[in-house]
């Protein structure tokens, strides 16, 4: 057997480290898009839920409205925060119409107290048990896709994987935040 020379060891170990790297870099590239593709998904699953949400008010609304013919403020006002939601594009924006549209439904059922007759009904109680489940749904939706906006967000952040996202273009992932306008208690006048 020939012996190698020196010159062949050192471009045998060059051509392994770029082998190396390449491998890396490319597992590395292709977890990041996973972890975008998981967010992406996620978000997906909140619009899917306040899409829900935004389809239940309607009938909510009509049924309030045969027993209530004085709260037009609060009915006018969800109509508004619904329209908003349905025009929200990025996820802070999509946060700040949901927390808006939770503060008017959230007026809407302390005006129901009022009106026993409508709390009795059956197509107004199914409603809001609707309602209250779509409301967990979106709880839910909005935990998950905040861990996988988390692990994104690590993922991109941490060396050396931030090399690769730097390189690719990869930009940290919004969470889904709760606006300060959300933690008010909601205020009910009655006429």
């Amino acid at each position: 057997m020939k012996k190698m020379s020196g010159l062949a060891v050192f471009g045998i170990s060059i051509l392994a480290v770029i082998l190396i790297a390449t491998a890396w870099g490319i597992g590395t590239y292709n977890g990041i898009v996973g972890l975008k593709e998981n967010v992406d998904n996620q978000s997906s699953n909140i619009s899917t839920q306040l899409q829900r949400r935004s389809d239940l008010i309607p009938n909510l609304v009509n049924t309030v409205k045969g027993y209530t013919s004085h709260e037009s403020e609060v009915l006018s006002e969800i109509s508004s925060s619904r329209a908003k939601l349905a025009g929200a594009q990025s996820m802070s924006e999509k946060a700040e119409a949901d927390s808006e549209l939770s503060s008017a439904l959230s007026r809407l059922l302390v005006v129901v107290e009022n009106y026993p007759d409508l709390k009795a009904d059956a197509q107004f109680t199914t409603l809001t048990d609707e309602l209250s489940g779509t409301e967990n749904r979106i709880a839910v939706s909005r935990k998950d896709y905040n861990a996988a906006v988390k692990e994104y967000n690590q993922k991109i952040k941490i060396f050396p994987a931030n090399i690769i996202s730097g390189m690719c273009g990869f930009t940290p992932a919004d969470y889904f935040e709760a606006t300060a306008e959300s933690s008010k208690v909601p205020t009910v006048t009655f006429n």
